[in-house]
């Protein structure tokens, strides 16, 4: 994912972890800012993407203009595009199994994906050293799950680095209560091929879970057409963009693992260190902005400190256009020491009229 306003554009391929903790290949990019860089190095922003795919072909890294995901791509790229033109690095993490290198990705597991960034974060200093130490995190759906996760683990994953604050764009959350959504819905579900990609990559780093036991040998079969090129086609080609939902489910499907597995990475129940920033649209139909009322809410109860910022008539990938003077504002502050503002007295509902 090129940024037209860096000096550099660099592709890495560095090491990282997969659920298990064994050490995989992983590859990402890395955007230097114009200039010259402040004493210390470059401020640098680590993204997380959000959802593009399971395919490797699906990762940001790959994207061109005429790429499966360039749709959504654009708009990160115009975001991160007015951080590196601001003077910040950016680093940005394919994720595990997507780009250059293989392996099943594991959709929305918050620790993984956020060892990722992070350990893309140390690879970007390795290869270019001016990239400082100070850094905050951003990232949009899952990438916004993964910010939080990646916020969460960062002072203990690298405690070489300096983290001041984090920043959620709609970030995915509710893992449970989107598959039962799904399980007993009657009609075709924008939101069955994020829950299929749960159940897929769930199911294979954690044996306990059985698909066999949750899924109807039809959808069975159709599970590696979900592999095939990446989400716009899940929810506009094949099988799965007609597929009735619940149709798709056993009666009584065995779902204690599963749902043990997704209680974990349920960001809501994290300890973040640092102020964290979370942005929803109250148009949004891909997160739920009920759902994440709730995760700030949680945050908040458990002592996070969180602004919240709910956007009328802005649907997913619109919040990160009317949110991105509100981050680059939000990030400077955070990196000039500012003490951040906190509204967890009086939080908004985004999804007040949902």
């Amino acid at each position: 994912m090129a940024l037209p306003g860096a000096a550099a554009n660099l592709l890495v391929l560095y090491r990282s972890l997969d659920p298990a903790g064994h050490i995989v290949p992983v590859s990402g990019t890395v955007a230097i800012p114009p200039g010259t860089p402040p004493a210390g190095g470059w401020p640098v922003i680590v993204w997380t993407h959000g959802t593009t795919g399971l395919a490797p072909m699906c990762a940001p890294s790959l994207d061109t203009k005429d790429g499966p995901e360039h749709e959504y791509i654009a708009v990160i790229q115009t975001l991160l595009d007015g951080f590196v033109r601001h003077g910040y690095a950016v680093v940005a993490t394919d994720y595990q199994g997507l780009g250059a290198a293989a392996g099943l990705h594991p959709f929305l597991q918050g620790v993984p994906n956020g060892q990722n960034a992070l350990d893309m974060l140390r690879a970007a200093r390795q290869v270019e050293p001016a990239i400082g130490t100070r850094y905050a995190v951003i990232g949009h759906s899952q990438g916004g799950q993964a910010t939080l996760f990646t916020a969460a683990e960062g002072p203990r994953y690298t405690p070489e680095f300096k983290l001041v604050g984090d920043i959620a764009f709609a970030p995915g959350s509710h893992v449970a209560a989107r598959l039962d959504a799904v399980r007993h819905s009657a009609k075709v579900e924008l939101a069955l091929p994020y829950v299929l990609y749960v159940l897929q990559t769930y199911a294979a780093y954690h044996p306990g879970i059985d698909l066999k036991r949750i899924l109807t040998p039809e959808a069975l079969s159709h599970l590696p057409d979900l592999q095939i090129a990446c989400m716009t086609r899940a929810l506009t080609t094949g099988y799965w963009s007609t597929a009735i939902a619940n149709r798709q489910f056993l009666p009584h499907p065995d779902l204690a693992a599963l749902l043990k597995v997704g209680a974990a990475n349920e960001p809501g129940r994290l300890k973040i260190s640092v102020p964290t920033a979370i942005m929803q649209g109250e148009a949004d139909v891909t997160v739920r902005p009920g759902d994440t009322d709730i995760v700030a809410k949680q945050l908040c109860a458990g002592g996070n400190k969180v602004e919240y910022l709910a956007y009328p008539g802005k649907d997913h990938d619109g919040v990160m256009v009317a949110g991105a003077e509100f981050a680059r504002d939000w990030v400077d502050a955070r990196f000039a020491g500012k003490p951040a503002s906190s509204n967890c007295a009086s939080l908004p509902s985004a999804g007040a009229s949902h």
